[in-house]
């Protein structure tokens, strides 16, 4: 069973993360960041269950536990004698990956309850007098824009329709559940954290090629991503609440919508997926060999 740890746990999530290093960013934004995000949530799932696989192996290594099912303890625990420390090492990790994925989901819904606090949406768009620079997306049911008086001053009429158009394709993609997932799937798994990251990005660019398509000018765009950067006085709300913020990706933005990139064919982009594909299915072996390793060693107690 050991090979089904050393490939689900320890070689597949950073095998995806040069993968979305590589391919990521030839796709078109708005294929990439849902491919991204469920490859990971797919390569994070694989390994949760790998562990919890293991951490129940190391239970029925027990000799009392062997003793009340029938079984013979170490029949289970010669399967991976070579590797006498897997079994303990899955409940380790897998207790690390609950604590974290809890300590993350619960700072995720104080950041969603923050967001709409002290806002009362009548409408798609919620215009707040604060002279600070904000714009950010509030997710819900339909949702809302909320947007500062002072981002309102800093923009142009034209960037400010830019603006809402942006915000507003993060509602209409529900891009707020892509980040929420795969930054689980980061808590989960370490080796994902930059595949989160690359995800906020992604999501961010899709927004923008929306709102350039609504707006007829990527230009436009641009400067309205330039001057709310520039307007605001410290970053926006993360965490599925999308504001035009001054950060390193904003260089980057800017150019890929004044100099896109050309794109690869978008079957390239079933190869993460393909991955954690692959991955869940050899977590699937790992159980079916689980279960029949204790159904042998019912015979042998």
């Amino acid at each position: 069973m050991f090979d089904h740890f050393l490939v689900s746990v320890v070689v597949v999530p950073p095998v995806l993360l040069a993968l979305v290093r590589l391919l990521a960013d030839r796709l078109s934004p708005r294929v990439a960041a849902p491919v991204v995000a469920w490859s990971a949530v797919g390569a994070a799932t694989a390994s949760l269950i790998n562990l919890l696989v293991f951490a129940l192996k190391a239970a029925a290594e027990q000799p009392v536990i062997a003793h009340w099912f029938g079984w013979s303890a170490q029949f289970v625990v010669d399967d991976t004698a070579r590797y006498p420390w897997v079994s303990w090492a899955g409940v380790a990790l897998l207790a690390a990956a609950v604590v974290s994925m809890t300590v993350t989901w619960r700072r995720q819904r104080r950041l969603l309850d923050l967001a709409g606090a002290g806002t009362t949406p009548h409408g798609p768009l919620v215009v707040v007098a604060d002279t600070a620079a904000h714009a950010y997306a509030v997710p819900g049911k339909p949702g809302h824009v909320v947007v500062t008086t002072g981002m309102r001053e800093a923009l142009s009429p034209a960037q400010f329709v830019a603006l809402l158009a942006h915000e507003r394709a993060h509602l209409a993609a529900r891009h707020h559940r892509l980040i929420r997932l795969t930054e689980l799937a980061a808590a989960a798994h370490p080796a994902l954290w930059w595949v989160s990251r690359h995800v906020d990005y992604l999501v961010e660019r899709a927004a923008d090629e929306h709102a350039a398509t609504e707006v007829g000018s990527r230009r436009t765009v641009a400067q309205a991503i330039g001057a709310a950067a520039l307007a605001a006085a410290v970053p926006a709300v993360p965490v599925g609440l999308h504001a035009a913020s001054p950060g390193g990706v904003v260089p980057r933005r800017v150019a890929s919508l004044l100099t896109p990139r050309p794109r690869v064919a978008a079957v390239i982009g079933l190869v993460p997926p393909a991955l954690a594909v692959f991955s869940l299915a050899w977590t699937a072996e790992a159980a079916w060999d689980l279960g029949e390793l204790i159904t042998t060693a019912l015979g042998r107690g």
